[in-house]
């Protein structure tokens, strides 16, 4: 999703065009897995920070397009608002110092950004769902200016028959509503963890990525509160799920396949799966013809870049030409401050390393449905979810994550090859998190509570301690 496209505009002919492309190169990539091109480099690690432009009251400020002029930087994007950006890091092989790399990389691009800001007269804020933001606010009028953003919304609303998009999410409260067009996808802001992997290797890290996404999720929730009420501790997994409803293919091998969702089952033999789901079940939604040679796989990539798994697989290409396979691990929200989000990173390397290599596979162990209740548990309850794990028992997250998960990430991260003083380092961050019950969304909560106040009031004081730099645990109320 992130290539822009000619026209927003398109026929019956587009369409048939594209998807005689997309199924052309849906037989080249088979044919690949078949004959192993993939590059098989030790495992490398990469990211994507989707952060929101505020004003000077803590409000959304539409400015993206003026704040991008002013950067100049390939690695800062526009995302589908006009308030929020995407700030891109250069990927490293998972060895020795890397993560302590990455987060000098993204630091000092955030600091960059907020001055940058600063010149506009507003500011920079990394958080799952931004407290302040407003139905008012998520309109035509602030989609960023890209033809892509707009045929994405003129074909979700094609696929709907113009039916509006219902939202309606159970929590602590209950938010129902109607909206009108895709807007409601930007107030949903992630911290995307990439993965790349060889292709021998790439089942057993996508189903371990599957399986620990909702301790994963506990950890790092940071999205409780939205237009005002009081939902999920990781409100974002509901509010995105339900901004881009639109089904797939009624037929009995898609069964009740989402654009958005955990997905439907384990990987079985290759990744190649999921390309086929995609053509198999999901409708064509961009069908920008391109002219590129079947091996950049262009529709195919631009394809998947429009079914939105939490945990979703990328195909790319390396300096070389060489074709490489990642993992999107996209259960992780923004926020709170940079160096929680390398926490949160580390956490996730070192556990899928240690999940991905164990045995029995933990996929043998549970079943598919187990790990998507988890998943959705602690998406709404965080680290008071009750879960099942690979043994059977039923229990509390928090518990888990403590006695089991966070010493098998360590044990994962010095298995990659990763410095372990760096390590450690950043999974006594989560260590302290969990133990102290002090998630992003947790001190969000507590400090509403404690000052009775209104969402600008919560959002200015997230700010000043974002500025801090100290990890949430150590936030004061």
């Amino acid at each position: 999703m992130g290539k822009e496209v000619a026209t927003s505009r398109f026929n019956k002919q587009d369409f048939k065009a594209y998807t005689r492309r997309l199924r052309e190169e849906t037989l080249l990539l088979e044919q690949w897995f078949r004959s192993g091109v993939f590059a098989e480099d030790h495992p490398r690690g990469g990211f994507e920070l989707e952060a929101w432009l505020v004003d000077r009251n803590y409000h959304p400020a539409p400015l993206n397009e003026r704040f991008l002029n002013l950067s100049g930087d390939i690695l800062v994007v526009p995302e589908l608002a006009r308030f929020n950006v995407e700030m891109n890091g250069r990927p490293l092989p998972l060895q020795g110092d890397a993560l302590a790399t990455m987060e000098e990389e993204l630091a000092e691009t955030w600091r960059r950004c907020r001055r940058i800001a600063g010149s506009l007269d507003c500011d920079m804020l990394m958080i799952g769902t931004l407290p302040t933001v407003g139905d008012q606010d998520l309109t035509l009028a602030n989609m960023s200016d890209m033809e892509r953003f707009r045929a994405l919304n003129e074909q979700v609303l094609r696929l709907r028959r113009g039916r509006p998009i219902g939202l309606d999410i159970q929590g602590r409260q209950h938010l129902r509503t109607a909206h009108y067009d895709v807007m409601l996808e930007a107030a949903a802001t992630s911290f995307q963890i990439h993965l790349q992997i060889g292709a021998g290797q790439a089942r057993r890290f996508f189903n371990a990525s599957l399986i620990l996404s909702a301790p994963m999720v506990a950890a790092c929730a940071n999205s409780p509160y939205l237009f005002g009420k009081d939902l999920w501790d990781e409100t974002r997994i509901p509010l995105f799920e339900q901004a881009i409803a639109v089904g797939g293919y009624d037929s009995p091998e898609c069964g009740a396949e989402r654009r958005v969702s955990f997905g439907t089952g384990f990987v079985r033999d290759s990744l190649y799966e999921c390309y086929e789901k995609n053509l198999a079940c999901f409708p064509v939604l961009l069908p920008a013809v391109m002219d590129e040679p079947p091996q950049r796989l262009a529709h195919l990539r631009l394809h998947n870049g429009t079914i939105w798994r939490w945990n979703r697989p990328l195909i790319g290409f390396d300096t070389e030409g060489r074709p490489h396979l990642r993992i999107e691990h996209r259960v992780v929200p923004a926020g709170p401050t940079v160096t929680d989000c390398f926490a949160n990173a580390a956490f996730y390397f070192g556990l899928v390393q240690a999940l991905a290599t164990r045995q029995p596979p933990p996929e043998d162990v549970m079943d598919f449905d187990t790990a998507r209740r988890n998943f959705y548990a602690a998406a709404r309850n965080g680290l008071r979810a009750k879960v099942e794990w690979l043994d059977g028992r039923r229990g509390n997250i928090q518990d888990l994550l403590l006695e089991e998960l966070l010493p098998l990430a360590r044990r994962g991260l010095a298995a990659l090859g990763l410095d372990p003083a760096v390590g450690e380092r950043y999974l006594d961050i989560v260590e302290s998190r969990v133990r102290s019950g002090r998630t992003g969304a947790a001190w969000q909560r507590a400090y509403v509570e404690r000052h009775q106040c209104d969402m600008a009031t919560l959002t200015a004081a997230y700010l000043a301690r974002q500025e801090s730099g100290k990890p949430v645990h150590e936030w004061p109320l």
